[in-house]
């Protein structure tokens, strides 16, 4: 290898290093800022999780059952509460109707009695399902901080092997080079 390719693949390894901590650091800081806010959203709600979950059913007991009294705080949290808890309760409440079902069925009532009871329900579920999809939308860029985490590790793993390759090509590299050179000076005794 003649000295210019070299200069430039050190050269490119240098910038590599640069690029790839750069991102790492990017990547960490994105995480950081996501579960931050996640978090700084989620604590003035003071949503808590049950801490009687006796006669809740199965999936949705299982699910509840690591969070029993903890304060809905992270994505995760925030989508087993959405989903398990929430999401069990608005179809207990509509018998598993969902918001434009009632909304539809409240519209076109004629008696007024039945029209504001299905009002009230359709208040509710509205106001139910909007929780549910903001929760979930905590899950969700809890989600994407999670994937920044693991692309930093991945990222400062791909600058530490840079960092390998161009330690070895500016300490051994130029050893095993001036060792062949000696070897090929050597005279051939006969």
């Amino acid at each position: 290898m003649n000295k210019d390719l070299r200069w430039r693949i050190i050269s490119l390894q240098v910038v590599l290093i640069v690029l790839f901590a750069f991102g790492s650091g990017l990547a960490f800081y994105a995480s950081s800022f996501t579960n931050d806010q996640i978090k700084g959203q989620l604590a003035p709600q003071k949503i808590f999780f049950p801490k009687d979950i006796s006669t809740v059913p199965e999936p949705e007991k299982t699910a509840l059952t690591p969070f029993v009294g903890q304060q809905v705080l992270n994505g995760e949290q925030a989508h087993v509460f959405a989903e398990s808890y929430l999401g069990l309760h608005l179809r207990e409440l509509a018998d598993g109707k969902v918001y434009s079902e009632l909304s539809t069925e409240a519209r076109i009532e004629k008696d007024p009695a039945l029209k504001a009871q299905k009002d009230e329900l359709v208040q509710t579920a509205f106001r139910g399902e909007s929780l549910r999809s903001m929760l979930n939308q905590a899950w969700a860029f809890g989600t994407i901080g999670s994937i920044a985490s693991y692309a930093g590790i991945g990222l400062i793993i791909a600058t530490l092997l840079v960092v390998a390759a161009l330690a070895f090509e500016l300490f051994v590299a130029p050893s095993k080079a001036t060792q062949m050179v000696r070897t090929s000076a050597t005279p051939v005794k006969a």
